[in-house]
């Protein structure tokens, strides 16, 4: 089995989804894990559009980094530039991935326009997820 470590800023929306989403495809092929740099608790509207989507996240917690330095990672997954820019060392050969998500929780507007950017978001990590499983967790 497998360990992913999905690390962003503040462990609160897009390590969150990801997280979610890929426990939801990787099934008992990894064990995912999310931390950030920081710990900004677990967003509400990041639950919201997960249920909207048929996955409960909100018995997720808002981790640091630095509870994981123990786990052999066989993957860090980077979802932010500030999290690939500050990702400390871990003593393993994980191999390194990073994509650059946008932040769901700077946007700006009405609350359905808010919503919008976080179903927007969720929805390029979906994707982003299901790619992930299918090309490195092959059977």
């Amino acid at each position: 089995m497998k360990n992913i470590l999905v690390l962003c800023t503040g462990n609160s929306c897009r390590s969150q989804l990801a997280e979610g989403y890929l426990r939801h495809f990787a099934g008992n092929k990894a064990t995912i894990y999310s931390a950030g740099i920081e710990t900004h608790g677990v967003n509400p509207k990041a639950i919201q559009v997960m249920a909207e989507d048929g996955i409960d996240i909100s018995h997720h917690t808002s981790n640091n980094v630095d509870e994981y330095t123990g786990i052999p990672f066989d993957y860090v997954i980077t979802v932010c530039d500030n999290a690939k820019e500050n990702c400390p060392f871990f003593p393993t050969n994980a191999q390194r991935l990073h994509y650059n998500f946008p932040d769901p929780a700077k946007a700006t507007g009405n609350a359905e326009e808010i919503m919008n950017e976080f179903r927007r978001v969720r929805d390029m990590i979906k994707t982003y997820a299901q790619d992930f499983v299918t090309q490195y967790l092959k059977d």
